[in-house]
């Protein structure tokens, strides 16, 4: 018999966020990484989007993302590396706009959005220390 033949949807938004400004040079997704996402922990979670804005000046460098299976991230078996987001330089302005990259518009495309499991997460890293940092905000729904 089919299960789920009807489609669901989230019964409550969740938006959660997190900083980066860290270097952490690994693919494994172990090291210093940053919680942006923990899903419901009774019946799992959808996010839809990632969007990452610029806290100031800063230089290039690459956002990785990570799903983790809820336990501890410093064991690179629970962790799997989704996405790879170019950061670009930015310049700290009052005059003008800095810019924000949101993920899936402006890279990878199969990434999100992604239904999560109870209590997995998702964490980034980025590949080059930055000066002012990234505020990464998840948006989504839990289930």
């Amino acid at each position: 018999m089919p299960a789920n033949t009807s489609q669901i949807f989230s019964k409550v938004g969740s938006i959660a966020w997190g900083s980066l400004s860290a270097a952490n040079t690994a693919l494994d997704g172990t090291g210093t990484v940053v919680t942006l996402f923990t899903a419901d922990a009774t019946n799992g979670s959808r996010v839809e989007r990632l969007r990452f804005q610029a806290l100031g000046t800063n230089v290039a460098t690459v956002a990785r993302i990570f799903i983790n299976n809820g336990s501890t991230p410093t064991t690179a078996a629970n962790n799997t590396l989704i996405a790879e987001v170019a950061l670009p330089a930015t310049t700290a302005s009052n005059a003008a706009l800095i810019g924000a990259v949101n993920l899936p518009d402006d890279v990878e495309l199969l990434a999100l959005p992604v239904v999560l499991p109870p209590g997995y997460k998702i964490l980034a890293v980025l590949g080059t220390a930055v000066a002012a940092g990234w505020r990464v905000t998840a948006f989504g729904g839990n289930y």
